[in-house]
């Protein structure tokens, strides 16, 4: 059951991984940058559902992290958290945790290691890309970016309906709203789905975890009580634990 988990957890990474590594592949040698596809063709919600090529700097649904020293930091801290992720999942598999909760967290781990391999590899395999042309793999040498400092390729947009706030709405009245705005990738939604999946269907993980910390500070509270009373009884009667040490003296 061990190996199963963990090959579960696997092969959920390996997955998301294919199908995110694919279309963003696929997108950026097939497309140039601020093109459009309607997603389920030209007659059914062309302008509802779409594939939109686009790059971000940063984060997920395409939120950016300003500067060449921002967007290292974050690629950086990309890393450090996938590692402590990939520990934390490999313990919670050692403590024979639920497949739904693991699952959960294989999609975010999935979802983070997607958005990473754009980061250290985009910049160095393709050229800036362009609003006039389709830009396919270049040598290393002529990459747009270093290491660490690749765009992610976002391309999913739906942005289902829009309206306008009225004016006495303070600060944002005459503003247009649309739902839903960000484009976003297979990783993002890798992501997003991992974690709605753990609070909406897996809130036992929580409480399980609450339990097991109540469970430590009171073995805790136990064995500082037992080593308080062992050392009152010591202090209390001193003669008794003389002759208890010398027993156990000659029984050796």
């Amino acid at each position: 059951m061990f190996k199963n988990k963990r090959l579960f957890v696997l092969g959920i990474i390996f997955i998301v991984l294919i199908l995110d590594q694919w279309l963003k592949l696929w997108v950026r040698t097939n497309m140039h940058i601020g093109e459009e596809i309607p997603i389920f063709g030209p007659n059914i919600l062309p302008n509802k559902a779409k594939l939109y090529f686009v790059e971000n700097e940063g984060m997920a649904f395409g939120m950016t992290l300003g500067s060449n020293y921002g967007k290292l930091l974050l690629s950086l801290f990309r890393i450090i958290a996938v590692s402590f992720l990939a520990w934390f999942i490999s313990s919670l598999i050692k403590k024979g945790y639920s497949l739904g909760v693991l699952f959960s967290f294989a999609l975010i781990l999935a979802g983070a290691l997607g958005n990473i391999i754009d980061s250290a590899f985009y910049g160095l395999i393709f050229p800036e890309a362009s609003p006039h042309s389709v830009k396919g793999f270049v040598s290393l040498d002529k990459g747009y970016a270093p290491f660490l400092h690749g765009k992610v390729v976002d391309m999913f947009s739906f942005p289902l309906f829009k309206f306008y706030w009225p004016e006495w709405v303070p600060k944002i009245g005459g503003d247009s709203f649309v739902f839903f705005r960000p484009i976003f990738n297979v990783a993002d939604a890798a992501i997003t789905t991992g974690v709605l999946s753990l609070i909406l269907f897996n809130r036992s993980f929580f409480s399980q975890e609450d339990e097991k910390e109540e469970e430590s500070e009171v073995k805790t509270e136990m064995e500082i009580s037992e080593n308080i009373k062992g050392e009152s009884l010591v202090e209390d009667n001193p003669e008794e634990a003389s002759d208890s040490d010398e027993i156990k003296i000659i029984g050796k």
